[in-house]
């Protein structure tokens, strides 16, 4: 079988467009697909820095919250510090307090004591003076002496004569008990 030149010219034509389209339709192809592909890598890279943003954006968040969590921490230790150092100087002016109200209560036993011996020796005083004034109202000049030796004794320290009272405590015009010794004493020795 012996093709004719016009059915070769024919056949020859009919394939020119077929390969024709054919190389024209695989470029296409090729470009559509790497443009597909070039989409998909920059959406997948754009995913992944959206995600690491956010998680740096997270971790940010966490140290920010970390940060104040210790400026808090912080705040509450100088907080603390501060109240501490204001009851350090509470308990120094305390003990000041203390130790200036122990003096004081030393002081005041001191002259409770003092007054003590003071109140005792004019109760002895007295009670001589009285058995010394009723001696001598009813003559007995030489008990009373006896008695006034004893008021006039000073090995204690001191004699008893200085105790008794130099002021009347009654509204009388009498004598204060320390003048009238004196006149007894005057009198009798």
């Amino acid at each position: 079988m012996s093709q004719t030149p016009e059915e070769s010219h024919v056949q020859e034509d009919d394939s020119i467009p077929l390969q024709h389209d054919a190389e024209h339709e695989k470029p296409r192809n090729k470009q559509q697909s790497v443009l597909i592909y070039l989409v998909i890598l920059f959406a997948a890279a754009f995913l992944l820095m959206a995600l690491s943003y956010f998680m740096q954006r997270r971790t940010s968040d966490a140290t920010i919250e970390g940060l104040r969590e210790s400026v808090s921490a912080m705040q509450s230790v100088e907080d603390i510090q501060a109240e501490n150092e204001s009851l350090k100087q509470q308990v120094t002016d305390l003990q000041t307090q203390l130790s200036q109200a122990e003096r004081e209560l030393e002081d005041l036993q001191s002259q409770r004591e003092h007054l003590t011996m003071q109140q005792e020796q004019l109760i002895r005083a007295m009670d001589l003076f009285w058995q010394i004034d009723e001696a001598y109202v009813r003559g007995r000049y030489s008990l009373c002496r006896t008695l006034i030796q004893q008021m006039e004794d000073s090995t204690a320290g001191s004699s008893l004569r200085e105790y008794l009272p130099t002021e009347s405590t009654t509204d009388t015009d009498r004598y204060a008990p320390a003048d009238r010794y004196q006149e007894i004493y005057d009198a009798v020795t």
